[in-house]
């Protein structure tokens, strides 16, 4: 994570607004969760106090904000009552805590790293879904409830189902036989227009001063002139911001709440208190690293919060909860959205919004509460539609129904149940998803065709687990009879013993059943499935002795065909150790001395599968050129001779130069023996056009180039078979074949003039050969890549 200087002056200013918008957020959703968790109120406040001074000095997140969660509403309510006293919970927090803190320190931060993209998308959408239905009644100024817990829970409560059998839908349908105040109303419906409108203008929504801040600005001012109407127009009391009034410095202390430590003095008390702080332990650290990650896809720079240093940040401020009376905390999507909304910088807007809360409870708790819920409830609503725009909607089903239905189904999950049930139940979907995908896709499988026949060749993913089992099974059992298969773990870390279970049974047993061959590569020395290749992938006397020039022609087709696109046979060092004693190849290559023309590499040859001649400019008229092509017909048993030339070659542009110097010139330029070179190739260069090479474009000096390259190629061939008595009456008995290619060094390409063949006719194949690795089965579910 980058260096980041948090009291830097040109990030003070933004932060500073962005911790006052997080703060005015943050102050009814501490009250609505400690009201509907069935706590003080005031505990709610001391959770966001902590959440914001001491978890966010402790935290390495520079976006997300902590404090009360509401996730964890139902499970405080359910500890509390099961504790039999909220003193009794706050023990449970601080055991919470302590576990916290064990967590990031033995490095369990990596287990958010195992939820999928979805499932958090799916965990932002919810929460603004149900911040849109929760807030819309304060939107349009609804008063059909009466004041107090009921209206405070759909402020802070991130749950369908409300206390009662009440939830948002049956809030919304309220609104068409409730009382109104258009007061609310007007300044609901304005805050939200303010908003949108603010962001659409781009030198508005860049300035330090945040749209929130001044819709709760006008929501005071508003307030004030409703009021003034009465009636109708007036905003009450149980609309605004309610938080408790301290007189004093002592009845403010006397807010805290120690924890009742007699829980610790019976067995029953400790084991109900341990049981409660590991529940309150696990779901917290759940939530925070979920919404950790939320927020950090949300924050603009992209930055990464250490999920150790996290856990450890919650630990301590729970402990710190539990001490004084506060709440669990955890990291909380709604503030962290906000914060980053609001153009936070660093973590000090966190601090701050801790500090606000802290100042205006203690000091100016009554001018919190002129502020209307309306205008607050406003802001949650944008905030909420950002969460679930359209766009991320239209996104995830461009990503495919691997994407699509976790991420959905997580939506309706949280809505219609609460966060940590949806959250669980979209994990279901998406594993199951992952479980099909594996069964469908996990293992590659390649056909690939060696010199000695078709091998299927199975590539294991980097760690086999029980997971691929069922779709390995499946490869095993559709080999054919008489079919090869090698299964490659060459780039294999790790195999389940379930795997490796079925690959012996398979080698010892089944194999022998189906009448296939079984090879095995690669596999770890104490999975004591040793290195056993029983195809054959180099040219051997048999081999070699059944070969034909055009066979061979065709072999190497495809292995240019293959080296082009990057799908080269994976080869290792047991074609050296075999070759070590004797080789029969299947070509002798006479071929340019060019850097950029590796025969093996271009024609996806192995060790001993060809003889290379490599010479300046492909210049074949000396003696011992001649006689290593006749040694390597006559004696090595090759049954085709390739001259290969390339494109755009330096050493016969070098060539075309020289061709129109002296002796005395070339000698100094290119070398003493150069121009034997020159005088060997010079048949083949059209000299008026070499006269005035230089003054042609680069375009044409290249053709010109290639053009005598081909035709240097045909002059080769015709002079091997005028040289030498014993290629030809090679050629006339049928035994050797005589070919030239053309390599194109742009491309790969390999071309095979057919006026360039003597003594065979060249086979002709598809102009491109396809040798994918091929998936063992398609699978509708695109998206989910192969493990």
């Amino acid at each position: 994570m980058e260096r980041v200087n948090i009291f830097a002056p040109k990030t003070l200013a933004r932060d500073f607004t962005a911790g006052i918008v997080v703060f005015l957020v943050a102050l009814p959703l501490c009250l609505g969760i400690a009201l509907a968790s069935g706590a003080p109120l005031f505990s709610g406040l001391l959770a966001g106090i902590v959440g914001g001074i001491v978890i966010g000095a402790l935290s390495g997140s520079h976006a997300s904000v902590s404090g009360p969660a509401a996730g964890l509403t139902a499970i405080v309510a359910t500890q509390i009552g099961v504790l039999g006293s909220f003193e009794a919970f706050l023990l449970a927090i601080v055991v919470g805590g302590l576990i916290q803190i064990g967590l990031g320190l033995a490095k369990a931060g990596f287990l958010a790293a195992f939820f999928p993209t979805s499932v958090i998308k799916g965990l932002l959408a919810a929460i603004g879904i149900i911040l849109i239905l929760k807030q819309l009644p304060y939107v349009l100024g609804h008063q059909s409830f009466e004041p107090g817990p009921a209206h405070q829970e759909m402020e802070g409560d991130l749950s369908y189902n409300q206390p009662g059998h009440e939830n948002p839908f049956l809030s919304l349908l309220e609104l068409l036989e409730g009382e109104y105040h258009f007061g609310p109303l007007l300044i609901g419906l304005f805050s939200i227009a303010f908003l949108v409108g603010w962001d659409k203008i781009k030198v508005l929504k860049n300035s330090l001063v945040p749209s929130p801040l001044l819709v709760v600005l006008m929501g005071v001012g508003g307030t004030l002139i409703f009021n003034r109407f009465g009636g109708m127009w007036g905003v009450g009391e149980e609309q605004h911001v309610q938080v408790p009034v301290a007189e004093s410095v002592g009845e403010f202390i006397g807010f805290l709440t120690m924890p009742d430590f007699t829980q610790l003095l019976s067995f029953a008390g400790v084991w109900a208190v341990m049981g409660a702080g590991l529940t309150i332990a696990v779901v917290a650290s759940l939530e925070t690293l979920l919404n950790c990650e939320a927020v950090d896809n949300l924050d603009p720079k992209k930055r990464a919060t250490p999920a150790n240093r996290e856990l450890l940040a919650q630990g301590i401020g729970n402990v710190t909860c539990g001490l004084i009376g506060g709440l669990p905390v955890t990291s909380v999507v709604v503030r962290g959205s906000v914060n980053v909304g609001a153009g936070a910088q660093t973590k000090l807007s966190a601090m701050f919004h801790g500090w606000l809360l802290l100042g205006f409870v203690m000091l100016l708790p009554q001018y919190l509460n002129m502020i209307p819920l309306s205008c607050l409830a406003a802001i949650l609503m944008v905030t909420g539609f950002k969460l679930a725009s359209p766009k991320l909607m239209r996104q995830m089903w461009d990503e495919g129904r691997s994407q699509f239905f976790p991420f959905i189904i997580t939506v309706i999950a949280i809505v219609m149940t609460d966060l940590l049930i949806g959250i669980l139940i979209g994990l279901g979907v998406a594993l199951a998803f992952i479980l099909y995908s594996n069964y469908r896709r996990s293992i590659n499988r390649v056909s690939e065709k060696h010199i000695g026949g078709e091998i299927l060749r199975i590539e294991l993913p980097n760690q086999v687990s029980f997971l691929n089992r069922p779709a390995l099974e499946r490869v095993l059992r559709s080999v054919p009879e008489g079919g090869h298969i090698l299964l490659d773990a060459t780039h294999t870390d790790y195999v389940d013993p379930d795997v490796l279970h079925l690959i012996r049974d398979f080698r010892d047993n089944v194999s022998k059943l189906q009448g296939c061959h079984v090879s095995l590569r690669g596999f770890r020395c104490d999975y004591k499935l040793e290195d056993h290749i029983q195809f054959v992938d180099f040219t051997t006397r048999e081999l070699q002795r059944d070969l034909t020039p055009a066979k061979v022609v065709t072999l190497l087709k495809e292995g240019n065909e293959r080296f082009r696109k990057d799908q080269r046979l994976a080869r290792d060092w047991r074609q050296a150790r075999e070759t070590a004693n004797a080789q029969f190849p299947m070509a002798v290559i006479v071929s340019c001395m060019d850097s950029r023309l590796l025969a093996e590499t271009i024609f996806d040859l192995g060790i001993g599968d060809v003889l290379n001649i490599c010479l300046a400019g492909n210049s074949i008229h000396g003696r011992s050129a001649i006689a290593s092509a006749e040694y390597g017909c006559a004696i090595s048993g090759t049954k085709l001779i390739l001259v290969l030339g390339h494109t755009n070659s330096s050493v016969i542009r070098a060539i075309v130069e020289a061709s129109t110097c002296t002796d005395e010139e070339i000698a100094h330029r290119w070398g003493t023996h150069f121009k034997n070179v020159v005088e060997n190739i010079r048949p083949s260069i059209d000299t008026d056009v070499a006269q005035r090479f230089q003054e042609l474009s680069a375009e044409e000096q290249e053709r010109f180039i290639d053009e005598v390259s081909l035709e240097h190629t045909k002059r080769s061939i015709m002079l091997l078979m005028e040289e030498s008595d014993t290629i030809r009456q090679l050629v006339e008995s049928g035994k050797l074949g005589i070919a030239g290619a053309m390599y194109d060094l742009r491309d790969g390409r390999i071309t095979f003039p057919p006026e360039c063949t003597i003594g065979f006719e060249l086979p002709q194949l598809p102009e491109t050969v396809d040798h994918r690795p091929q998936q063992l089965y398609a699978s509708p579910y695109d998206t989910v890549q192969a493990t």
